[in-house]
């Protein structure tokens, strides 16, 4: 059985990226997620804009939290993180396993990817344009 599960989401939706990503590292497999910046967002860009702003915003003071990324890559391992109990031992272990890259490292470049996404037909917003906004 192979340990180790290479994801490209380009063109996959966010959240149903996060819940197979964390289905597999919970199994016991190394999970690689390249092209995090081309992962995308359903949604009216303007109010997925207003909602992560908001969500950034959150919290009291700077040194306490909650800590919300920016960075496309970030933003996928922390959407991760919400669907492990990584409080947890097993959570935390699974999270372990997880490494979220924007652009596609040369050791994975002859590797078998799975290729999460498809053509939407619904409004979205890349994590790229959306990590440049916030």
């Amino acid at each position: 059985m192979n340990k180790e599960i290479i994801i490209d989401a380009k063109g996959a939706i966010l959240g149903r990226l996060a819940s197979f990503a964390a289905k597999q590292a919970l199994i016991g497999k190394n999970v690689i997620v390249v092209n995090c910046q081309e992962a995308l967002i359903t949604g009216k860009a303007k109010s997925v804009i207003e909602d992560y702003r908001k969500a950034r915003k959150k919290g009291g003071a700077n040194l306490r939290g909650p800590y919300f990324p920016k960075h496309p890559e970030k933003i996928v391992k922390r959407t991760i993180r919400g669907m492990l109990a990584h409080r947890q031992t097993r959570g935390a272990e699974a999270l372990k396993r997880i490494r979220c890259y924007n652009d596609l490292p040369e050791k994975y470049l002859e590797a078998g990817k799975i290729l999460a996404g498809k053509e939407k037909n619904t409004k979205t917003i890349s994590l790229l344009e959306l990590s440049r906004e916030i």
